[in-house]
């Protein structure tokens, strides 16, 4: 994996804000929380694997507190071929340009494949359908929570979910050079409401590498 780079990367603080006559408090509202703390609690990142097969393949990550919704899903996006037959009919809704495969681990574990296809008969009308397996639809019986399976791997010392010391020591060895530039940089957290999508850099980001977020597609 290549190193991360500082202009692939934004960190974010969530402030208060009123809506619906309802007050949110920010984090350094929190008691415990010095006024000037710059500390983090949102971060976007795009990551490249230096190989053939994903060259040029941008990896984006995000995770944040106090966002819109509560989810942890993997998103494959797949690219636009070139010489589409249907280009005209996308127009600006990139939903429909785009097929999608999700993995949602949580809530509501599930996986689909958003595919886009044309409407029977004669015009040139496009649709878009989901091929999923919603866990909870197709399996009646409870499933277990995420913890609780982990709880009766570590008593059954089953490790296959766990990650090893060389795979957390190859994660700080990426991450820590990036932390260390961000401290002494002084980098400003870009500030975003409590309850939002997160910093709007973070959509500039997406951007830049012709990437869209998952959560902008309706499905909360």
């Amino acid at each position: 994996m290549m190193p991360l780079q500082l202009e692939d990367v934004v960190v974010g603080q969530y402030k208060g804000h009123n809506k619906g006559g309802k007050s949110y408090p920010g984090y350094i509202d929190d008691p415990t929380v010095p006024k000037d703390s710059v500390t983090p609690t949102f971060a976007a990142a795009a990551l490249f694997i230096n190989n053939a097969r994903w060259d040029g393949v941008p990896f984006l990550m995000k995770a944040g507190k106090a966002l819109h919704t509560k989810r942890a899903e993997i998103r494959v996006q797949f690219r636009h071929v070139p010489g589409n037959l249907y280009k005209r009919n996308f127009g600006t809704d990139l939903d429909k340009a785009t097929n999608e495969l999700v993995l949602r681990l949580q809530p509501d574990e599930a996986i689909y494949l958003k595919i886009n296809n044309k409407v029977p008969g004669l015009g040139m009308r496009l649709d878009r359908s989901d091929l999923n397996l919603f866990y909870k639809t197709r399996y009646t019986r409870e499933i277990p929570d995420a913890y609780e399976r982990l709880l009766l791997d570590a008593i059954e010392g089953e490790r296959r979910l766990f990650i090893r010391s060389d795979e957390l020591d190859a994660a700080w060895a990426l991450f820590t050079p990036l932390l260390k530039e961000i401290e002494e940089n002084k980098i400003m957290p870009e500030l975003y409401p409590y309850g939002s999508r997160g910093p709007v850099g973070a959509h500039y980001l997406a951007a830049k590498h012709n990437v869209r977020w998952g959560d902008l597609s309706g499905e909360d």
